[in-house]
């Protein structure tokens, strides 16, 4: 699963050699589509706001809790989508922390009718912070005390540039892309040494299903299958799952491992968890709820995680009308 490592890691990586820092997962992924790509930006109607809120493995002390917010606009003059994207990911008790804002531009190029083509550009700035202050070293417990190595440590922040890349197909039924995020693989290293940020790869798609019933026109239903993977460096990750939709109500069910081409160790499989999601929309406004049910070796004593994501979509009736005769993302709602 494609998480940070060992907090000891991210905090001495300069000094006990290159560390291999992994970002911030969400398993509601389409509620706020920017995050995994910025070609989704300005996939909208017009204007979208979105929030997602993550509490991962709260039965395990200093587990992790990252936010997400993110907005994006549709500039149908210029064919062009633009975003701002900001993701808070706190670790250890508080102990570390990333904070990163970005700015988006996406430009539409339509292939033929109802079929295009996205490609995007994204450019932001990390903040990455430690409070040694809530860290218990050795040191510490073997004197007793709470003077310890922290006080000898300079630099408990730093701050650069991250970049990122995505292009997206879609057309009504079916939607690919990929992304490549920390392009420039920048230094996170808090000791002033050399850790770089591993790129990270990732590929999405989906297929979506209008099911034929005689109250279709009032409550359309749809089934949407979907995936996504993420590679960095040597962690994988795969989501995989559907949902079904019936305006105003949605569920899925998704599945999160690669067990059949990669294991943690000798007989450990690559299963991490099974995500139970419902969600519903009330006018312009989304609610999501997912738990994820941990299917690792975690298995009761991780608690899961629970995730909260909510989304508001503005446009104007006639903006309504035009967007959905031309174009339509058909990527799920959560």
């Amino acid at each position: 699963m494609i998480r940070r490592v060992a907090l000891w890691g991210s905090l001495c990586g300069g000094a006990l050699g290159p560390v291999l820092a992994q970002d911030a997962q969400f398993t509601q992924f389409y509620s706020t589509p920017t995050y995994i790509s910025p070609a989704f930006a300005g996939t909208g109607l017009q204007s979208r706001f979105g929030l997602a809120v993550r509490d991962q493995w709260p039965a395990i002390p200093g587990a992790f809790v990252s936010t997400n917010f993110a907005f994006d606009h549709y500039l149908s003059e210029v064919n062009s989508g633009v975003g701002l994207l900001i993701t808070d990911d706190r670790a250890g008790s508080g102990a570390l922390r990333y904070t990163s804002a970005s700015v988006q531009y996406a430009y539409e190029i339509e292939l033929k009718r109802k079929v295009f083509l996205r490609p995007a550009l994204q450019v932001g700035w990390v903040t990455h912070a430690v409070d040694y202050s809530r860290l218990v070293f050795g040191d510490q417990l073997a004197r007793g005390g709470t003077v310890g190595t922290y006080e000898n440590m300079d630099g408990h922040s730093i701050g650069y540039a991250d970049m990122a890349g995505g292009l997206l197909f879609f057309s009504p039924r079916i939607w690919a892309g990929a992304s490549l995020h920390h392009l420039n693989r920048p230094n996170q290293s808090l000791l002033q040494n050399e850790a770089r940020m591993p790129v990270k790869f990732s590929m999405h798609g989906g297929y979506r299903m209008t099911l034929r019933t005689p109250v279709i026109r009032d409550h359309p239903q749809n089934l949407v299958f979907a995936f996504n993977f993420r590679s960095q460096q040597k962690y994988d990750q795969l989501d995989i799952g559907g949902y079904f939709e019936r305006d105003p109500f949605y569920a899925g069910l998704w599945y999160r491992g690669v067990p059949l081409f990669k294991h943690y160790a000798p007989g450990y499989a690559n299963n991490d968890a099974l995500a139970v999601l419902v969600g519903a929309i009330i006018k312009d406004l989304r609610i999501g709820y997912s738990y994820d049910i941990t299917i690792s070796r975690l298995a009761g004593h991780s608690a899961g995680a629970h995730e909260i994501t909510l989304g508001y979509e503005l446009a104007d009736r006639r903006r309504k009308r035009s967007a959905a005769k031309r174009r339509i993302v058909p990527c799920a709602k959560f």
